[in-house]
C-alpha cells in the first residue's frame, strides 16, 4: 500500500490509498467516513485490480472545512486522481457516488465505466431540505449529536430505534461528533446541485447501479430515477439483506458485484 498524492485544480493536495496491481479502480468513499471505510472491499479486489481510494478533502478531519462545500470540489479532486490512472472504473458510494457522477459528467473520457452504490440525488425532491436546515441550526448551536441524529433519522431515513441504538455507545457518539460538521456540509452540497437529474441523460458510460434490499425507500427510489435517466446502465443489482453500508456489513458480496462488472467492461 502506498499513498498517492496529487495536486487538485485549486492547488490543494489530494491523497489516495493506492494498492494492488491490474486494471485501475478508483473508489470515492461515502459521507461520515473516510477512505478506510472501504478497506474490506479493497482488500478483496487487490489481487486482480489496482484499487485507488480517494480521501475526500471534506473528511480529512485535520483540515478546516471551507464553507460552502460543493460537489464540484469533490469532482475536481476525483478527476485530479483519475489523471494519474488509466481510464479507471469509477466506483462511488452514497455522496461519493454523486461526486463520481459529477466528475464523469465533466470528463467522461477519463473513465471506462461507473459502479454507483445508492447516490443520494435530488431527483424529484431535495435530499436534505428542511431537515438539513434543522441539522445546520443544531450544529451551529454547538449540538453536533443533535445534528447527526437529524441527519440519520430525517435525511438518511433510518428508524428512530436504529438511530438510538447507534448512539448508545460512547465511542459512537464521539465518532458522530467528529464527523458532524463535514456531514452537514456534505448534505448542503447535495441540495445545492438543485432538483433534477436530466444533466445525466447523455452520460453514455457503461454504468452499474447498486442498492441494498433493506435501504431506506427514498434512496432506492432515487436510484430508480437515475436508472431511468442514464442511457447506458445495466439492470440494478440489489444486495439481498443489506442496507446502505454493505461495504462494512458484506464486503465480500459488494466486492463480488464490482469484480464481475469490472471484468465485463475490461473485455
Amino acid at each position: 500500500m502506498t499513498i498517492l498524492r496529487v495536486t487538485a485544480s485549486d492547488g490543494s493536495l489530494v491523497q489516495a490509498i493506492d494498492e494492488g496491481d491490474g486494471p485501475d479502480l478508483l473508489v470515492v468513499h461515502p459521507g461520515s467516513s473516510d477512505a478506510s471505510s472501504w478497506d474490506g472491499v479493497a482488500r478483496l479486489l487487490t489481487d486482480e485490480f489496482r484499487v485507488v481510494r480517494v480521501q475526500r478533502r471534506l473528511y480529512a478531519f485535520d483540515v478546516p472545512i471551507a464553507l460552502p462545500h460543493t460537489v464540484a470540489v469533490d469532482a475536481a479532486d476525483v478527476l485530479a486522481v483519475a489523471a494519474e490512472l488509466v481510464r479507471p472504473l469509477l466506483v462511488g458510494h452514497s455522496s461519493g457516488a454523486v461526486a463520481a457522477l459529477e466528475a464523469a459528467l465533466v470528463s467522461p473520457a477519463s473513465f471506462r465505466a461507473m459502479a454507483l452504490y445508492e447516490p443520494p440525488l435530488a431527483t424529484t425532491s431535495p435530499v436534505a431540505g428542511e431537515a438539513g436546515r434543522r441539522a445546520r441550526a443544531a450544529l451551529d448551536a454547538g449540538d453536533a449529536l443533535a445534528a447527526m441524529e437529524i441527519h440519520l433519522r430525517d435525511i438518511v431515513g433510518l428508524p428512530q430505534a436504529a438511530v438510538s441504538a447507534m448512539f448508545a455507545s460512547t465511542e459512537a457518539r464521539a465518532r458522530f461528533t467528529r464527523v458532524a460538521a463535514a456531514q452537514i456540509a456534505d448534505d448542503e452540497a447535495l441540495d445545492a446541485l438543485g432538483v433534477g437529474i436530466e444533466r445525466y441523460s447523455e452520460l453514455d458510460l457503461p454504468t452499474l447501479l447498486i442498492e441494498g434490499s433493506d435501504s431506506p425507500p427514498h434512496l432506492r427510489q432515487r436510484l430508480a430515477d437515475l436508472a431511468a435517466t442514464l442511457p447506458n446502465r445495466r439492470p440494478i443489482v440489489t444486495l439481498a439483506g443489506q442496507g446502505h453500508i454493505a461495504n462494512l456489513t458484506a464486503p465480500e458480496l459488494l466486492a463480488s458485484v464490482i469484480r464481475s462488472f469490472a471484468r465485463q467492461v475490461e473485455r
